[in-house]
């Protein structure tokens, strides 16, 4: 397991990487709020950097171990029919401002993805949740991530058949306060509801591709959420 502070990938990363290649992705891949901020003060959602895709993979992982996320490296598997794990590691609990944010029915995740979904939970949906909500994020509920299957109602493969997408159902916040997006998109109080659409618009600056309940009826109980894809798209 990697958790900080003793971080063995890390010790394993730094013998993989150029020096030069190690000085950057340490700059580039820190994550932290301003000493100055306060937890109700901190800037969420839109100010937050977005994460910068296109790494390699040693550099992704040690970008994620600076952000002192708990993850294990998984070995890559490729199954056949357009479906792998290649690249992944195993989530355990991302990095909040403050505490740690629990990961509910989590698979294998790419290192792009797990980089992606660490900004966005912590500079998003947690700060939103303590500004808006007044709480904040303890666990974010999933549907899943890896699953060998097609896209529904096509003949082409998901991005959760190579363990580029995860489906989020629900937050639950740090006073016992659950939100699932099922029922709190549309009949949620205004604040449930602002804080849903915060997430989203900040989800869409950090996935390739995030589709809601907006999207489809096939969506009406999830977030998706992909890195990867050609083309953007946020619906």
């Amino acid at each position: 397991m990697v958790s900080p502070p003793t971080n063995p990938l890390r010790t394993f990363a730094f013998h993989l990487v150029a020096p030069s290649l190690l000085a950057a992705s340490l700059l580039s891949g820190c994550v932290s709020a301003p000493a100055h901020y306060t937890a109700t003060q901190r800037p969420v959602a839109q100010y937050a950097p977005a994460y910068q895709p296109r790494l390699s993979t040693n550099q992704c992982l040690i970008n994620l171990g600076q952000t002192q996320a708990n993850f294990t490296p998984l070995p890559d598997q490729s199954f056949g029919a357009g479906c792998s794990t290649i690249n992944t590691v195993k989530l355990t609990w991302l990095r909040g401002d403050d505490a740690h944010l629990q990961l509910a029915n989590m698979g294998p995740v790419t290192c792009s993805l797990a980089a992606a979904m660490e900004g966005w939970a912590r500079f998003a949906v947690d700060r939103a949740a303590r500004q808006i909500l007044g709480s904040p994020l303890a666990r974010i509920d999933t549907f899943g991530s890896y699953n060998c299957r097609n896209i529904a109602g096509s003949d082409h493969r998901s991005g959760h058949a190579t363990a580029n997408a995860v489906d989020i159902a629900a937050f639950v916040l740090a006073d016992g306060h659950r939100i699932p997006i099922k029922t709190k998109w549309s009949e949620g109080t205004p604040a449930e509801q602002n804080f849903l659409r915060i997430i989203r618009t900040s989800a869409c600056r950090r996935f390739t591709e995030v589709l809601t309940p907006e999207y489809n009826a096939a969506h009406q109980d999830h977030f998706h959420l992909e890195v990867g894809t050609p083309h953007p798209f946020c619906h």
